[in-house]
């Protein structure tokens, strides 16, 4: 079975380093798939969840909040803004910040306060799809 050495980092620490047979991952335009032998390519990453797949077919999934991913003949690099483990994502605490987003997009004053309800509520959103798929996984 082909495959491909990866590493993800985010400014706190490595969260992933060996070989995999295939990652998915949200990019600014839509869900791509690498596997081995992939185009060499740069692109940036939205917030969601991304998919690690090892060559024993175990499933890794991680939430990144941004960042980028390159893709080389044989290393898939992703730099995070922030990423976690979906199994360490607290639901709960999701919800409350995604319930104060909304709030603060009710009683917004300006547009930064604005943006910043917006960008929030984008982030908690896609935790929450992250925490599903990794229930749905598990």
């Amino acid at each position: 079975m082909a495959t491909l050495q990866c590493r993800v980092v985010s400014a706190r620490e490595e969260l992933y380093s060996g070989e995999i047979s295939m990652l998915i991952a949200s990019g600014t335009e839509g869900e791509i798939g690498i596997l081995p032998g992939h185009t060499p390519l740069i692109t940036l990453l939205k917030p969601g969840a991304m998919r690690i797949q090892t060559p024993n077919g175990e499933e890794e999934v991680i939430y990144v909040s941004g960042g980028v991913l390159e893709v080389q003949p044989k290393m898939v690099t992703v730099l995070a803004d922030t990423a976690m483990r979906a199994h360490n994502l607290d639901e709960s605490k999701i919800v409350e910040a995604r319930k104060k987003a909304e709030q603060m997009l009710v009683n917004q004053s300006d547009t930064v306060q604005t943006n910043a309800a917006l960008a929030s509520l984008a982030e908690s959103v896609a935790q929450l799809q992250t925490i599903r798929k990794y229930k749905n996984r598990a």
